[in-house]
């Protein structure tokens, strides 16, 4: 494929530098790849740094990558953000440090401050990305783009009236002493354990009841974390937890705000609290995807199954009922993207070898299943 020569040409641009970026870049290096760049519209590990100051990865980190089995929460071998923090629940910012430090170790080349704002596929293959100063054209796309960055602020009637806890930078700043929290999965338990932790008082009120889903997948149910502190928190008596609450609209009143939903109403003097989740970042180029399912459809390699040389890597990606919205999940697909795009660009795979030798290249989903006998 022939590029101009005014515009800056790449065999693989990557899409964001997080969690699945970061991990996806280390494997391309690894390949010996060497006509490839990460683009970062803020700086590596952006969504990440901007968590609550209270927020921890769910997760747990452990230092086991020495018998074999790799810490949770690392996107590349022989790193372990345990070791790193000694922490078993790492903060957003020091995730982020991790994230960076891998990047450096690997001289990752990334560019941050780089907004694309449109995927395009050119007729004769590839694809040309606009930003705000440039075009830049490329072979295949890997998007590595987060969800963080795209909370899902208007899920009813008068939501503008709350705040999502996206758009809270600590717990600790929240001006009040009771408040209503909209959304009791993860992020809502965690809004509501570290305001309970401050000696405030606490209403969760959410549409399915989380918490009381037997499933054993993280991904659709609470995890064991959570509802350990789900557990600790509700013992204090300064937490109520409302199941079946299907949330209609909020309205301003005197004196605070109303919350209702079909038969029910709630009153506090402090906004309620948004936690209904995020939008995936794929909707920023929703046409190159196939949303019949209600989720981008993706091949076995992760590639989208309408635009031939577009990858997914992140929490975005899904297989029917599989989905990888965790670090542990979405990083064992790194490889398979890779070893896809080495096949196309007559790159030798051997590297991605040690790869499968860890347990990191996934590309037989009939043996996932989180079923267990005890």
């Amino acid at each position: 494929m022939s590029f101009s020569q005014t515009d800056l040409s790449y065999d693989v641009v990557i899409v964001g530098a997080g969690a699945a970026g970061i991990g996806c870049g280390v494997v391309l290096k690894e390949l010996g790849l060497e006509r490839f760049t990460i683009l970062e519209r803020h700086q590596v590990g952006a969504s990440f740094s901007r968590w609550p100051e209270e927020m921890h990865l769910i997760t747990p980190s452990f230092p086991s990558h020495g018998f074999g089995l790799l810490d949770l929460n690392a996107v590349t071998l022989k790193t372990s953000p345990a070791v790193a923090f000694r922490r078993e629940h790492i903060s957003g910012k020091q995730y982020a440090l991790y994230l960076q430090t891998v990047a450096d170790h690997f001289e990752l080349p990334i560019r941050t401050g780089v907004d694309v704002q449109t995927v395009e596929p050119l007729p004769q293959g590839g694809f040309k990305l606009q930003t705000a100063d440039r075009v830049i054209r490329t072979r295949f796309v890997i998007w590595a783009a987060g969800e963080y960055q795209y909370p899902r602020l208007h899920p009813f009637l008068g939501a503008e009236h709350c705040i999502h806890n996206a758009q809270i930078r600590s717990w600790a700043k929240l001006e009040g002493d009771e408040f209503i929290i909209i959304g009791g999965y993860e992020s809502g338990i965690d809004a509501a354990a570290n305001l309970v932790a401050m000696g405030k008082k606490v209403g969760v009120l959410d549409r399915d009841g989380a918490w009381a889903n037997p499933d054993t997948d993280p991904s659709v149910a609470l995890s064991p974390y959570t509802l350990q502190r789900l557990e600790f928190i509700y013992r204090t008596g300064r937490l109520d937890i409302v199941g079946d609450a299907d949330i209609e609209e909020v309205k301003s009143i005197p004196g605070g705000y109303a919350v209702y939903s079909e038969y029910h109403k709630w009153t506090t003097a402090y906004p309620p609290i948004l936690c209904t989740g995020f939008d995936t970042s794929l909707k920023q180029i929703a046409p190159l995807f196939d949303w019949s399912k209600g989720y981008a459809a993706l091949t076995e390699d992760d590639e989208s199954t309408l635009t031939p040389g577009l990858f997914v890597s992140g929490p975005s990606v899904r297989h029917e009922d599989l989905i990888f919205c965790f670090i542990y999940k979405f990083r064992q697909r790194f490889a398979v993207i890779a070893h896809a795009i080495a096949q196309r660009l007559d790159l030798d795979p051997t590297p991605l070898d040690a790869y499968r030798q860890a347990g990191l290249f996934l590309d037989d989903l009939s043996c996932c299943s989180n079923d267990c006998i005890c």
